[in-house]
């Protein structure tokens, strides 16, 4: 027999009330054999450019077909499409097309696009509720698609991928000796920092594991830091407590405070307007 696609869940709603849980529940009423598994429900609240961003970070390490629901839906209740996205790796994305999906059609592609009907993959018993999509379509019509109740042309007329609502991703500059960039997301747990600077890039801009660059980070044109730091591997390469620049998970520049906490230690943050520049 096939196996049924694991469902992977993210959304801002956190552990504090029964969210979640009713949500699962209405998985398990439509197939208690479904595989559910947490990405995670710590989100930063209505903050759909990380819900993007995370989709990202761990969608081509899970099996193909997965399907993943992600739920910051500030615009809930409203005309905003409700969707499943087919990625060109053969992976579902359930979700609003608020900008969620920026950086997997981006990154990775999406092959087609499907708006929710409602009127058949809606949970029947809550028709009158608009503000808990999650639990109501989004949860449900994931939880239809998985278990092979609907196949994906059952979740609702196809609408052109060009239509996805996007946001606006920063593209990092380069030159001899230099590259800038801006810190696109933050590794929360431990105080680091993500730039938008790939590692090949970087290097071929002149920069080695064990240089100490020239690191400035401006917030919205206003100098927040400046210092030569280490750029290297990990983080045993340099003191407990010294900044350093590192390779991120991602192939990418990152920034942190060895066995510390960068955004506590300086009052850094991430998003559009914050900068960074890192020159030889």
């Amino acid at each position: 027999m096939k196996e049924k696609p694991i469902l992977v869940f993210q959304t801002d709603f956190t552990y504090k009330e029964g969210a979640v849980c009713a949500m699962y529940g209405v998985v398990k009423s439509v197939d208690r054999s479904l595989e559910i598994i947490d990405g995670t429900h710590e989100l930063p609240q209505y903050d759909i450019w990380s819900a993007s961003y995370r989709l990202y970070q761990s969608m081509p390490f899970w099996p193909k077909g997965t399907v993943f629901v992600s739920v910051v839906d500030p615009g809930v209740g409203t005309a905003r499409r409700a969707c499943v996205a087919k990625t060109a790796g053969g992976y579902y994305v359930v979700t609003p097309d608020n900008g969620a999906l920026t950086h997997v059609k981006k990154m990775l592609g999406i092959a087609e696009v499907r708006e929710i009907d409602e009127r058949i993959n809606r949970l029947p018993s809550t028709t009158g509720v608009s503000v808990f999509h999650g639990r109501d379509l989004f949860g449900y019509c994931a939880a239809r698609l998985a278990s092979g109740v609907i196949d994906y042309a059952g979740v609702g007329p196809a609408y052109p991928v060009e239509q996805i609502v996007e946001l606006p991703i920063a593209e990092a500059r380069f030159g001899e000796g230099w590259a800038e960039g801006v810190f696109e997301i933050d590794d929360p747990n431990f105080g680091n920092l993500w730039t938008n600077i790939p590692l090949d890039d970087f290097q071929r801009a002149g920069f080695a594991y064990g240089d100490m660059p020239l690191v400035t980070v401006t917030h919205s044109g206003i100098q927040r830091f400046k210092g030569r730091v280490l750029f290297e591997r990990s983080f045993g390469y340099a003191g407990k407590g010294d900044v350093m620049l590192y390779n991120n998970e991602l192939m990418r520049v990152a920034m942190a405070v060895t066995q510390g906490d960068l955004c506590r230690a300086y009052e850094l943050s991430f998003g559009p307007d914050w900068s960074i520049r890192l020159e030889k």
